[in-house]
């Protein structure tokens, strides 16, 4: 594994998804021949997926004629975890136009290493407490969640079941993009052997 603080290992692209805290940086090679970064700047402008207020701006830096994005740890762990999309921006130093070259999005994780920090994802916890309701063990924390703004404790046990279903249905695919993101594979992939 390559030392990911040295620039000349730096991801080709954009990451799919960091973690809050951490040093992130990537390099675009294939932006200077159209746009020199003598007379042009790359940014990538990132807002939360929720709509809420969240935004953060990644300026390019010379590398070379590549340009090289950074995030510092102390930058990122300001960040909100979730889902972000983000706009890549070429701005022309002349005048300031701008023209937005790609959109896509990545996921800001959670920091496990921060103390009460609940790892868990929201379909992990939806079927943990459904399923402590259907055992008649839950706890009072359990009547504070709800789904379609119905309490879980409120719902019929045909009603838990499918959300059940619908939520392990939701995790199982998580995990298996894991496997995946990983290199591992999921139970969906199918090997061959010649």
């Amino acid at each position: 594994m390559a030392n990911a603080f040295n620039a000349d290992n730096a991801l080709a692209t954009e990451p799919e998804s960091f973690v809050v805290g951490d040093f992130v940086q990537w390099k675009r090679t294939d932006l200077g021949a159209d746009y020199p970064n003598t007379d042009y700047t790359a940014s990538y402008v990132s807002r939360d997926a929720t709509g809420g207020s969240h935004e953060f701006t990644v300026i390019g830096t010379s590398s070379g004629s590549d340009y090289l994005f950074t995030i510092l740890g102390a930058s990122s762990s300001g960040f909100s975890v979730g889902h972000h999309h983000w706009h890549l921006e070429i701005k022309r130093n002349s005048d300031n136009e701008r023209i937005v070259l790609e959109s896509g999005h990545w996921d800001i994780e959670i920091d496990v290493d921060v103390n009460g920090v609940d790892p868990r994802s929201h379909a992990e916890i939806m079927v943990q407490k459904i399923e402590s309701v259907l055992q008649g063990k839950a706890d009072s924390d359990v009547s504070n969640y709800s789904i379609q703004g119905r309490s879980l404790t409120k719902m019929s046990y045909d009603e838990l079941m499918n959300a059940r279903k619908q939520y392990k249905s939701e995790l199982r695919s998580e995990k298996a993009k894991e496997m995946i993101k990983r290199g591992k594979g999921s139970s969906a992939t199918i090997k061959v052997t010649f």
